[in-house]
């Protein structure tokens, strides 16, 4: 497990929103062509009393103002498919959230309304690749265990933190993905 810096923490009134995009930042620094990230939040109050050693590993120290730490996790199994790895997950009380980045090509909405029809999963993957109006992504997407949600959304062709898109309801698939894992 490693820690994100901590230093530069991204301002954003909701820790979970600084969170979000303090593992988009941290992904942004790894480059593109990268392999899904999953991140498990732990309060960092909560962190710093309870694991003073773990907390001082990851230089979380008094200074650090930040509600959540995201802690990231071991890799995600290669040639996983991303919903059978998540149902296999069981996070212990000390998590209150966890997050996931993951990098996808994406369609504008009229590219999708002419997606032909009756195509195998491989088919359409294959012509979503080589479709021209193609975007690549990084979707940053996190949840609490009460119900809160965050997404950033960052293009690689607008790959700047300034153009980086952050809402509740970006992704809600893998929002939804994601929230599954505290379901007992």
């Amino acid at each position: 497990m490693t820690n994100l810096p901590v230093d530069g923490t991204p301002l954003a009134a909701d820790p979970l929103t600084r969170a979000v995009l303090e593992i988009d930042e941290y992904a942004a620094g790894l480059g593109w062509d990268q392999p899904a990230r999953l991140f498990a939040l732990v309060d960092t109050v909560k962190l710093r009393s309870q694991e003073p050693s773990l907390a001082a590993q990851l230089g979380i120290d008094d200074s650090v103002g930040t509600s959540l730490t995201p802690i990231e996790q071991d890799e995600i199994p290669a040639g996983a498919p991303l919903d059978e790895f998540l149902a296999t997950i069981a996070w212990p009380d000390a998590v209150v959230g966890c997050a996931l980045t993951v990098e996808r090509l994406m369609l504008p909405p009229s590219a999708e309304e002419a997606e032909p029809a009756g195509m195998s999963e491989k088919q359409l993957a294959k012509w979503v690749a080589e479709h021209p109006e193609r975007q690549e992504v990084r979707m940053t997407v996190a949840v609490l265990r009460d119900g809160s949600r965050e997404s950033a959304l960052r293009l690689r062709e607008k790959d700047s933190t300034s153009e980086v898109l952050t809402g509740k309801a970006l992704v809600p698939g893998l929002a939804d993905a994601l929230s599954a894992t505290f379901e007992e």
